[in-house]
C-alpha cells in the first residue's frame, strides 16, 4: 500500500486484509471502494446506517454502474463492516446484484465456414486446429497442446544432439576457411560432394563404413512421401497500403491488386514466397539484412500506368537493370509522343507480367530493327516468337503502326527555309 498518513480505521482494515491473505490488488480495490462510499456518505464510514447503505446502492443503480463494479464495491463494504467494524448485522443490508445471463451468439453455417476458411496457409493444419477448437469449445492453449512436437522442439538444439553434432562437424571441416559460392545451389552441391567423400570413412566404435551403414538405414526406412517436404518457415501476414508484406524485419512487394489482403509467407533459405489463398503472387530472393525493401518493379506497373507522371520518381523502378534496347525504345516513344509515349512504354513493360524478359527483349530488338516502334508491333512480334510462326507485320496493312524513317541530312534542304522567308 502507499506510504501516506492514514486514519486508524483504514490502518485496521488494511491489517484485517493482510490477516485474511488478500492479494495487494484486492486490498487496493477494497480501499478504493470504501473511499468512494465515504465520499458519498460525507462522514466516517463506520457510522453508516442501514438507510445509508440503501441510499448508496440506489445511487450506484441510478448512475448505471455495471454489475461487476457494483458487486466489487459490495464485497468491499461487506468485508469492511463484517471484519473491521464487527457489524455483521449490516451485511444483510448489502446484497449482490445478479448479472443477467445472455444466450451465447450462435454463428450460422455460412459464418462458421467463413471463419474456418480464414485459417492461414494452403495446408489443412491450421484449419483443422481451428475447427477442433471451435467444435469442442477449447481454449487457444488447449488447442496448442493437442499438436505436440513430434521430433523435437524448433530452435532447441539439445533435443537433437546428434543432428547438432553433425552440423558442428560440417562447419569445422567443410566451411573452414569460409567458402564462397555464387548461389545456394552451388553451396549445397559442394556440401553433397563432401558428404559423398566421407562415406568411405569408418568411425570409431564401428566396423563398417558410413556408406555401408547408410545403405542399411535406407533399407529399413519407408518410402518418401509423394508430396515433397517444404523446408520453410510458414507465417501469415497482411499486405500494407504500399503493397508490401513484412517478413523478419524486411519488406517484400506484391502486386498492387492484393492491397490490404491476408497472405501466407514461406521463408526458404534463399527466397521468400508469398501467396493468397491457393495462388502464389510473389517470389523474391531472400534478404538477411534489417529494414531492407525488396521490390519487383512489375508489381507496380499497373498503378504507374494510371499515374504516368510518377514513372521517373517511382521508388520500385529505381535501379531496375534492363537491357539497352529498353532504354532506346523509351527514348523513341517519349520523343515522338511525349506523355502518351511514356504510357505506351509502361504498357510494353507490363508484358513482363506474363512473358519472360529475354523473350520480350528479342521482340523489342526486332521492332527497333523494323522501325515499328509501338506496343502493338512489339506484342505481335512477341507472340509470333512464342508460337514459333513468322510475323506478318506489314506496315502498309497496319497503318496505325507508326514507321520511323530518318533521312540523310542534306545541306541543300536548308535552302527551303530561305525561300520561305523571302515569300
Amino acid at each position: 500500500m502507499t506510504q501516506e498518513k492514514m486514519s486508524p480505521l483504514r490502518a485496521r482494515m488494511i491489517e484485517d486484509m493482510r490477516i485474511r491473505g488478500l492479494a495487494e490488488t484486492t486490498q487496493k480495490a477494497h480501499i478504493r471502494a470504501v473511499k468512494q462510499f465515504t465520499a458519498f456518505l460525507g462522514r466516517s464510514p463506520d457510522s453508516a446506517t442501514p438507510d445509508d447503505l440503501r441510499a448508496y446502492q440506489l445511487h450506484m443503480t441510478d448512475t448505471e454502474v455495471t454489475p461487476s463494479v457494483y458487486n466489487a464495491r459490495v464485497a468491499a463494504l461487506r468485508f469492511f463492516f463484517g471484519m473491521t467494524c464487527d457489524r455483521e448485522d449490516m451485511k444483510k443490508y448489502i446484497q449482490f446484484r445478479t448479472e443477467p445471463r445472455k444466450l451465447p451468439i450462435a454463428l450460422s453455417f455460412e459464418e462458421v465456414s467463413a471463419v474456418l476458411a480464414s485459417a492461414p496457409g494452403p495446408g489443412l493444419k491450421y484449419r483443422a486446429a481451428l475447427g477442433i477448437g471451435y467444435g469442442a469449445g477449447l481454449r487457444a492453449s488447449e488447442v496448442t497442446n493437442l499438436i505436440g512436437d513430434r521430433y523435437g522442439r524448433p530452435g532447441k538444439g539439445n533435443d537433437k544432439g546428434k543432428v547438432e553434432g553433425l552440423v558442428g562437424y560440417g562447419r569445422r571441416n567443410f566451411m573452414v576457411p569460409m567458402p564462397c559460392f555464387a548461389d545456394w545451389d552451388a553451396f549445397n552441391g559442394y556440401l553433397e560432394e563432401q558428404c559423398h567423400k566421407r562415406q568411405a570413412d569408418v568411425l570409431r566404435g564401428h566396423k563398417v563404413s558410413i556408406g555401408e551403414r547408410l545403405q542399411a538405414d535406407l533399407a529399413a526406412m519407408r518410402d518418401l512421401p509423394s508430396a515433397p517436404f517444404e523446408a520453410c518457415d510458414l507465417q501469415s501476414g497482411q499486405v500494407t497500403s504500399t503493397s508490401v508484406v513484412r517478413y523478419r524485419s524486411n519488406d517484400y512487394s506484391v502486386p498492387v491488386a492484393y492491397g490490404h489482403r491476408e497472405v501466407w509467407i514461406k521463408g526458404f533459405v534463399g527466397r521468400v514466397v508469398i501467396g493468397c489463398a491457393a495462388e502464389v503472387i510473389a517470389d523474391h530472393p531472400r534478404s538477411y539484412d534489417t529494414g531492407d525493401m525488396v521490390f519487383d518493379p512489375v508489381h507496380y506497373l499497373v498503378l504507374i500506368e494510371r499515374k504516368i507522371m510518377a514513372f521517373d520518381q517511382a521508388a520500385p523502378l529505381q535501379d531496375w537493370d534492363l537491357p539497352d534496347a529498353f532504354t532506346t525504345l523509351q527514348r523513341l516513344l517519349e520523343a515522338r509522343q511525349g506523355k502518351a509515349g511514356k504510357r505506351e512504354y509502361v504498357q510494353v513493360l507490363r508484358l513482363l507480367e506474363r512473358f519472360d524478359l529475354n523473350v520480350l527483349h528479342l521482340a523489342i530488338k526486332g521492332a527497333l530493327q523494323m522501325r515499328a516502334v509501338s506496343f502493338d508491333a512489339i506484342k505481335h512480334l512477341l507472340l509470333c516468337r512464342i508460337e514459333r510462326r513468322p510475323p506478318r507485320l506489314d506496315l502498309d496493312i497496319y497503318p496505325f503502326l507508326p514507321r520511323t524513317n530518318i533521312a540523310t541530312t542534306s545541306a541543300a534542304s536548308y535552302m527551303s527555309l530561305l525561300a520561305g522567308g523571302e515569300a
